[in-house]
Parts: structure tokens; sequence; C-alpha cells
């Protein structure tokens, strides 16, 4: 299974962004996630989406500016961020293969290798 995370960029805060999470190669399970890690901190949970039933879930920091939808055809999540802010910035990886909707990293057993978001204030 590969994913392929595209889409980052250097913005300002109050700016928009739009992720793409792109998966090929075998079975994904039922759902698909975005984590973010920052400098010096641990991988934090952003957003998942079930492939069939398009259930959503969000972390508290990003509910109301974060949008997470699915391709089914082209097998692609995307994670459309508005109303960026400086705490926003960091690595964003797209992950797959867990069997539930889950905030955990432990969960999802393929990764892909990360997009950078940068938001400057």
């Amino acid at each position: 299974v590969q994913l392929q995370a595209s889409g980052g960029g250097l913005v300002q805060a109050g700016d928009s962004l739009r992720l793409s999470c792109a998966a090929s190669g075998g079975a994904l399970g039922n759902t698909l996630a975005w984590f973010r890690q920052a400098p010096g901190k641990e991988r934090e949970y952003v957003s998942s989406i079930m492939w069939n039933r398009g259930v959503t879930d969000y972390a508290d920091s990003v509910k109301g500016r974060f949008t997470i939808s699915k391709d089914n055809a082209k097998n692609t999540v995307f994670l459309q961020m508005n109303r960026l802010k400086p705490d926003d910035t960091a690595v964003y990886y797209c992950a797959a293969g867990s069997m539930i909707l889950s905030n955990y990293t432990s969960t999802y057993r393929y990764w892909g290798q990360g997009t950078q978001v940068t938001v400057s204030s």
C-alpha cells in the first residue's frame, strides 16, 4: 500500500490549503486519517473518514476550520484547511489501514511520507 500526500506549502495566517492523499496498492481498511507533527512535538490526530460510510471525525483544534472528504473512484482523500493559524504549522501525514474511526496512531497500518504546512503570522 502506498499513500502519497501532497498540497502543503507556505501560507499566511487566515489562508487556506487543500491537502490530498492518493492511496494505491491494496486493501486500505475502512478508514483514512490525517495526523500532523510539529517540530519537537508528538504526532497528533487531525481528522479521519470512513471510506464507505463517509462518517467523519475531527480533533477539537481543527473542528469548524478543516473539512475531510473523499473521492472513492480515485482512492483519494482531501483535507480542506481554512482559516489557518501558525499553530497549524506541521508535517501532515495521511494514514490508512484502520478498521475503525480512530484518533490513535497505533490503529493505522500504513503511512504516507508527509507534506509540510507552514503558516506564518
